[in-house]
């Protein structure tokens, strides 16, 4: 019970620091559409096997891609699960460059049996980000003034899960129930020169979200032999107009003439989204898996308007090898691992070629290798991931981002529910 009790308050910690500040991993100028950069929702193995989890299934790491997954724990056992991030970011547009560095804590998780057939996982992970801050100076025939943009917020998730074996702990199926919230704010700045006739411009426009999020999932798991096996995973999340309250404020001059508005009813959809995965498991020895995701983006509405977005599809594979598991010597039980994805953009963004206005995106490659540490009980584990990801626009005026990504998560093991006896 101690150790219950512990948990609950570190994960209340947790939780309190990932509502504060789990919306500052990104400085993409990206995040100014939609609803800013979408996260990646995988843990601990499947971040550093290219984001891939739908597949997946393993009694020791907790994987909310697919609510399916829960039922592989044993009876016995309890999971604890939290993840920080970091990362270098790169920007180009041909003419000017930066760099970035920022990351934080990004989820937290716990999971554990109610009986033989049924486990249940709760958590807080993020949907998306959004955090820019960029600007020019313009000249417009005798007129110049400094344009700046900034953007700040996301939207996150707190879920609580359960999974049932309905035929011998060969077909599960699972579901999440999420809270959906996060506010995105997004400001414009217009900056004249005192000497100018021209008044000062300032705009800021706040999107608040609350409501429910739905994620349904499968897995069937075939036997090879008595340490092999496949497992076919499959995911449904269906489209959402979700409950939202906007706020704008437009000032000309001086901001004490500020004009502010309220707005209810606005529609704001997050789309059905489909995913399948496959994973080949040699057990404490290799497990290989991939993903493919898609997104319904195009029937999404966004500010009361449907021609924000495109299609998303994301695909993902990755493997995991274990040397000698019940080696002593501790570099064999390490578990090495290895990924890749390829995504595009669900934005479509306009610009300017030539004299015409076109819709644009972004193609997204990624590449990662990470390590699972043992910890001494050799149940418990320190994951460590690596990821490079390049971000390459369609058009060439727009900016190119690349992406160096570090994240440390702890998988807590416990044989909580295991009462020794005494001689």
């Amino acid at each position: 019970m101690l150790k219950i009790n512990k948990v609950v308050i570190i994960s209340i910690l947790i939780f309190t620091q990932l509502s504060l500040h789990a919306q500052n991993n990104t400085n993409s100028p990206y995040t100014r559409f939609g609803y800013g950069e979408l996260a990646d929702r995988s843990f601990g193995a499947g971040r550093a096997m290219g984001g891939v989890g739908i597949g997946l299934r393993s009694s020791k790491q907790i994987n909310p891609m697919n609510p399916a997954s829960y039922t592989s724990m044993d009876s016995l056992t309890f999971l604890f699960d939290f993840g920080a991030a970091g990362q270098v970011s790169w920007f180009d547009d041909g003419a000017n460059s930066r760099k970035n560095v920022n990351g934080n804590f990004e989820y937290v998780a716990m999971q554990f049996p109610i009986t033989r057939w049924m486990a249940m996982s709760i958590g807080m992970l993020p949907y998306s980000y959004v955090g820019y801050k960029f600007g020019d100076q313009i000249t417009n025939g005798d007129l110049s003034y400094t344009e700046n943009f900034v953007g700040s917020g996301g939207l996150n998730e707190v879920y609580a899960g359960l999974s049932i074996d309905i035929w011998k702990k060969r077909l599960s199926v699972g579901a999440n129930v999420g809270y959906f919230f996060g506010n995105i704010t997004h400001e414009q700045n217009v900056i004249f020169p005192s000497s100018s006739v021209a008044n000062n411009v300032y705009k800021k426009e706040r999107i608040e979200v609350r409501d429910i999020k739905l994620d349904f999932g499968v897995q069937y798991t075939h036997p090879i032999s008595a340490r092999e096996r496949f497992t076919l995973g499959l995911i449904y999340s269906p489209s959402n107009k979700l409950n939202t309250t906007s706020y704008s404020i437009e000032s000309v001059g001086s901001t004490s003439n500020a004009e502010s508005d309220t707005i209810t009813g606005q529609r704001f959809d997050i789309p059905h989204s489909y995913g399948a995965g496959i994973s080949y498991t040699k057990e404490n020895k290799l497990t290989l898996a991939a993903d493919f995701l898609y997104e319904d983006w195009s029937s999404a509405t966004f500010f009361d308007k449907k021609d924000n977005f495109k299609n998303r599809m994301r695909v993902a594979a990755g493997a995991e090898y274990i040397p000698e598991y019940m080696n002593r010597a501790y570099f064999s039980r390490v578990r090495y691992r290895v990924g890749a994805h390829y995504s595009n953009s669900y934005q479509e963004i306009t610009m300017k070629e030539g004299n015409m206005y076109n819709p644009y995106g972004y193609k997204e490659y990624g590449a990662s290798l990470g390590f699972g540490l043992p910890l001494i009980d050799n149940r418990s584990l320190l994951n460590i991931s690596f990821e490079y990801v390049k971000v390459r626009p369609e058009l060439k005026s727009m900016i190119d981002e690349q992406y160096f990504r570090f994240t440390v998560n702890y998988t807590f093991n416990e044989f909580w529910f295991f009462k020794r006896k005494i001689d």
